[in-house]
């Protein structure tokens, strides 16, 4: 099926958890003036260059959203919203098609299906097939025209190239008059869409056919699903059997009898997860009534409806760039996200993985970007899509002071890293001290009781219970979870304090062994280079975990 956005011009669509339901922005007219107008051309832009060029410069999901985006802030600032844009301003062509494409409204979720479905029979659903739209006109069963979908009513001529392709028909088996409609689609194998999405299908179609010299290796990928007879039998029964007559058999077979939502919802989790020759970004719930042909208009009709598959990216709108240091004094940027919601996950965060990219990025706060989940689970940022008119500036940490040994204390400015230290120490790689992670360090350090890495060690008992949120029971559990820390080995109190790692020989059970090792006693270890000896030499020299070592020693841990 066409994309509605793409298709229909000026009709309001509804999308599924996207920031597109956040609350109006607090601009003023000149600023809600130049987004909406950056907005506007942004999307003529995509408009006219898959048109006219089948070129998608954008996602489809987030072409929609962005469109979705434009509607809100012209209805959040009707003064300001100038001229509507028309998707299809460029794509009309010269040829008229004999029946007009109607287009698809979108179902917003689950309550909006069982609506739509309420009252209505003879209903039936359909994979909503991620291509390019056509009109197939056959006479006396000779292939005699095809038209590209263009603005519903008139398209491109397509049939010089149309014939290159093996899965249009030339010739009927029946010598009849027909006129159909349907979807070109890029062949895949196997193809599940929960797990692989759309892989820019549709684009791949529309820059074939935009070609004048379509060569074979590309005309075979090209299949044909044809989803309507307009001027066929007046039943849905009777029309899917004479297209499977006819030679198209892929409609029967995808085209299911609905008896109530929940066989709705079946089909369409069933064709998400299953694998498929196509693309699809949804589903199509038809009523097989429908009025007669000469009735149909180029715009969304009652009897036809979609319900579309979860979005696999998501346009979200960042709130803020935070910066975290790691304990290893890596910088990583955080943008906070308007929530948006991703395969029913709420996103709000999502990292940008290094200084570097963010830098070459440039994200600032009010810019949308496309976030999806890599491996269904963790918010990955895949880019920006679109910029705020107004570049909010963002202090930056500088990655001179910050490095494996920075951030002893929570100075100003060290707070991050020193939280990382912190959840290192207790953590499994660390002493691994159950019921001990970042949130027990927060109550402490909000407490003011921690001004070292380790003050925690000489805590009691009547000091914890003054924490917010520990009763004594808690508290005297977390002081013996504390204190038990002072019986941890002697090197897994070394790895705890962040000394870099050793895959060599076991290493001396001392700590004055170790700090006063020379760089060539420790290059003489096996497996460990000139950069590791350097790395592990300033750690023992260094003189913040000197001053802890020194105090573990005061403390009677064993090796110090």
């Amino acid at each position: 099926m066409p994309n509605v956005a793409r298709l229909l011009a000026g009709t309001a669509l509804s999308f599924i958890g996207v920031s597109a339901y956040a609350a109006c922005p607090t601009w003023d007219a000149a600023r809600a003036g130049r987004e909406i107008d950056a907005l506007s051309q942004q999307v003529a832009q995509w408009d006219d260059r898959y048109h006219r060029q089948g070129v998608a410069e954008v996602a489809d999901e987030l072409y929609d959203q962005a469109r979705q985006r434009l509607v809100r802030l012209r209805s959040c600032f009707p003064e300001a919203a100038g001229e509507p844009t028309a998707p299809l301003k460029t794509a009309r062509g010269k040829t008229t098609h004999p029946v007009p494409h109607t287009g698809l409204d979108k179902l917003a979720d689950e309550q909006a299906v069982a609506a739509w479905m309420a009252g209505r029979e003879d209903l039936w659903i359909q994979p909503k097939v991620d291509g390019v739209a056509v009109t197939l006109v056959y006479r006396q069963g000779r292939l005699s025209q095809v038209v590209s979908r263009g603005d519903g009513l008139a398209g491109q001529d397509w049939t010089v190239t149309a014939r290159r392709i093996p899965a249009i028909p030339a010739q009927l088996p029946q010598a009849r008059d027909a006129v159909l409609q349907g979807e070109l689609y890029w062949r895949l194998e196997g193809h599940v869409q929960a797990r692989a999405g759309s892989l820019n299908a549709r684009s791949q179609v529309a820059g074939a056919m935009a070609r004048h010299d379509l060569p074979d290796s590309q005309a075979a990928r090209i299949g044909l699903f044809v989803w309507d007879w307009p001027d066929g039998p007046e039943t849905m029964a009777e029309r899917l059997a004479g297209l499977a007559a006819l030679g198209f058999g892929d409609t029967q077979a995808y085209s299911q009898p609905l008896a109530s939502f929940e066989q709705a919802q079946q089909w369409r989790e069933r064709w998400y997860r299953s694998a498929l020759p196509f693309a699809s970004d949804g589903v199509v719930l038809r009523q097989g009534q429908r009025p007669p042909a000469q009735r149909w208009q180029a715009k969304a009709p009652y009897w036809v409806a979609a319900w579309k598959y979860p979005y696999a990216q998501a346009l979200a709108e960042v709130r803020q760039v935070s910066f975290k240091v790691g304990r290893s004094g890596r910088i990583t940027p955080v943008l906070e996200l308007v929530p948006v919601r991703l395969d029913d996950r709420s996103v709000r965060t999502v990292s940008v993985g290094s200084l570097q990219r963010w830098q070459a990025m440039d994200i600032r706060p009010g810019d949308q970007v496309a976030v999806s989940l890599a491996g269904l689970t963790i918010p990955r940022l895949e880019g920006v899509v679109l910029r705020n008119t107004q570049r909010v500036a963002v202090p930056v940490p500088d990655p001179q002071a910050f490095h494996a040994l920075s951030c002893w204390q929570p100075t100003p400015g060290c707070e991050s890293q020193f939280r990382a230290r912190l959840a290192w120490l207790s953590g499994r790689q660390g002493l691994d001290l159950p019921g001990v992670g970042p949130g027990t360090w927060d109550k402490l350090l909000a407490a003011g009781q921690l001004n070292d890495l380790l003050d925690w060690m000489t805590l009691d008992t009547s000091e914890l219970v003054k924490m917010p949120g520990l009763g004594e029971r808690s508290a005297a559990k977390l002081f013996a979870t504390l204190q038990a820390a002072r019986q941890r080995p002697f090197h897994t109190w070394l790895k705890a304090l962040g000394m870099p790692p050793v895959a060599a020989a076991p290493l001396p059970d001392s700590w004055q062994a170790l700090s006063t090792r020379s760089l060539a006693q420790w290059q003489a270890e096996p497996g460990i280079g000139p950069g590791r000896a350097a790395q592990l030499q300033a750690f023992f020299l260094d003189p913040q975990v000197q001053a802890l070592a020194a105090r573990l020693r005061t403390l009677e841990v064993a090796g110090f």
